[in-house]
């Protein structure tokens, strides 16, 4: 797998990414990064702790990440949630909570692969 097909998996534009941030390099090395960001297990400890001032916060960091990575499907899933939990309440979260962590699996499947394969 090439990190453009990581990128397609995940809804994510390669061309969009590398035009913003200036160079293959940087992109590549921000994207095998990602795989030790912390901001999704923050996020599902949180969850697993109801505390909801830090799911919000984790989620918004999460958000953040993968947008600005180019990380589309992970970014708008995390964006979702984010504004849900913007009232600290888990009322409607848990599936969106899902969603985020199926976007977030894809991802780093996708990436694991890329970087076994280099």
């Amino acid at each position: 797998m090439t990190i453009r097909e990581v990128y397609a998996e995940c809804s994510g534009s390669y061309d969009e990414t590398l035009k913003r941030l200036g160079s293959e390099e940087l992109v590549n090395r921000l994207a095998e990064r990602f795989l030790s960001d912390d901001s999704f297990s923050l996020l599902e400890k949180a969850f697993e702790a109801g505390d909801e001032e830090a799911a919000f916060r984790a989620a918004h960091t999460l958000k953040g990440v993968a947008k600005n990575l180019g990380f589309s499907d992970l970014g708008e899933s995390a964006s979702v949630l984010t504004e849900d939990l913007r009232n600290r309440t888990f009322d409607g979260a848990p599936p969106l909570f899902e969603k985020v962590k199926s976007d977030y699996d894809r991802l780093i499947r996708a990436l694991t692969v890329y970087i076994e394969n280099k």
